[in-house]
Order: C-alpha cells, then structure tokens, then sequence
C-alpha cells in the first residue's frame, strides 16, 4: 500500500450513495416520480437524474410502438355464411349459437330492421357487397363468424383439398393465413365505444336495464 508523500495531506473519498425512495415505472398516461437522497454530490447527482431521465424516455418509447398486424384477407374475398362455416367448424359454431353476437339481429324490432344504423352492428357484412342485405340473408344475421375473422370464400377455397385429410403444417399456415385470426380492435370498437354502443345509439324502447 503506497503511503502518502509527506507534505501532502491524506483524503479519504466517501463511496457515493443514494437512496431511491419512491419510484414506478413510466407508461402513458404516467409520469415517472422519484426522489433521491444520501451522499451524492450536485455533480453525481446531475448525472444519475440524467441516466434516469434517458432510460424513462426509452421504456415510453418501446411501449409505444404499436404491435404487428394480423396478416390482412385478400380484396377479392366475400361472404359465405355461417352455414359454410359450421361445415368444418361444428363446435365452434355451436359455441357462437350460445352467445349475445349470434342474437344481434333477432333483439331489432320490425321498425328497425332496415335501419343502416343498426344494421351495421347487427348483422355480418352489412354496407360490403357479398354482405348482409335483407332478412333473407339468414346466415348472415346477427355478429357472425365472419365478422370477426373476416370474408371466408379465400378460407373455404383453400381448405377444400384437405376436407378429409390432415393438411401439412404449409397448408395449414395458407388457410390460417387467408383470414384474420381476430379483426383489428378498430373494428370492435367502432360498436363497442360510446359514440356506437347502445347507451347513445340504442332506441330507448330497445335498451335493457
């Protein structure tokens, strides 16, 4: 250990620290609070403020970037129904039976059963040109497989020639990929949110408790 020279005085330098009392991650919507305190000098800490400020600046960054979207169905596919899709989809469909979605259409009275504003959020395609149309259009009505996962007739196509055998893993991802595996959450929300739900859309006759 090397002594000091004489006529020099010896310094002892205190190790820095720091205590961080209260601090959250930062996220929208969020701010990032922290409050330091302990031995660190203006400099020191001038630079830890600043690696902090760095390091909350990049977690926003990453968590807003948005996520990949699902792969898009082909421009030239059109509707087929939910009697098409039950051909392959048995239980799937009896699941979909079960639920408020499959009954959309039958809740609209007489005198709203031609309603553009309603038909949009309760029936499958309504306003495309394969889409709903009429009352006729019974595997069409209420909020149907497709409306969810989009146009079907590219899907059925490409599953025909493994109806009775297994496809391989290429086939298989081709079919998949031919629809969305779940609409974008643009479409869900467009009868979802406020400005389309029932609490401001809905005829007060036609409203539930």
């Amino acid at each position: 250990m090397m002594k000091p020279r004489q006529g020099t005085r010896s310094r002892r330098v205190s190790q820095p620290s720091f205590q961080v009392v209260h601090a959250f991650s930062a996220g929208p919507g969020r701010s990032t609070m922290l409050r330091l305190r302990g031995g660190l000098n203006p400099t020191v800490m001038g630079g830890v403020l600043s690696a902090l400020v760095m390091m909350a600046v990049a977690a926003v960054g990453q968590q807003a970037q948005p996520a990949a979207p699902e792969p898009a169905p082909p421009a030239d596919q059109h509707y087929i129904g939910t009697k098409k899709c039950a051909a392959c989809h048995f239980d799937q469909f009896l699941k979909w039976r079960g639920t408020k979605h499959s009954k959309a259409f039958e809740v609209l009275t007489a005198k709203y059963e031609n309603d553009a504003k309603c038909l949009k959020c309760h029936t499958t395609g309504f306003g495309e040109a394969t889409g709903f149309k009429t009352a006729a259009d019974l595997d069409l009505k209420g909020v149907s497989c497709e409306a969810c996962h989009g146009p079907g007739s590219k899907h059925e196509e490409l599953s025909k020639p493994f109806a009775n055998a297994k496809p391989t893993p290429e086939q298989e991802k081709i079919a998949r990929d031919s629809i969305w595996k779940m609409l974008p959450q643009n479409v869900c929300v467009s009868c979802h949110m406020v400005q389309g739900h029932h609490e401001s859309q809905t005829p007060p006759e036609l409203r539930k408790p």
